[in-house]
């Protein structure tokens, strides 16, 4: 006869500590990317990877000539932005302990100019980027 006893299963669930949860990982409400074949424009991606105002997503939309850019709301808001040469990336922006990471991975084949990638993310408890202090603008 056989037994099953899900006791010690439960009791492993219930003494997992709080700090061992996975990172808060939630679906953008803005995902936008394309191409721009200009290289010297890339370095208008903001350099922390992070537009926290609309100022900031109004000059990148202008200077990456971004057709039809959403309205975001920065007060719930901020969006992140990654780059890359190779024809294809990702970029996983992820939230842990009020830190927001991007995670970017992608193809190695350099191609001309360069691809972007644009996500909004919750700006609820967000105290840094990459373990410094949100910028200003």
């Amino acid at each position: 006869m056989l037994r099953v006893t899900f006791a010690p299963i439960a009791v492993a669930l219930l003494l997992t500590p709080a700090w061992a949860a996975e990172p808060r990982k939630e679906k953008p409400t803005v995902e936008l990317a394309g191409d721009i074949k200009d290289e010297a424009l890339q370095k208008e991606a903001p350099a922390d990877g992070v537009i926290i105002s609309e100022k900031g997503w109004e000059k990148l939309v202008k200077a990456w000539g971004i057709k039809d850019a959403p309205k975001v709301d920065f007060t719930k808001e901020l969006l992140v932005v990654g780059t890359w040469r190779g024809s294809t990336f990702n970029i996983t922006p992820t939230v842990k302990d009020g830190d927001l990471t991007v995670s970017a991975f992608g193809t190695k084949d350099l191609r001309e100019g360069f691809r972007w990638k644009i996500a909004s993310v919750k700006c609820d408890g967000i105290k840094s980027v990459k373990g410094k202090e949100l910028p200003k603008e």
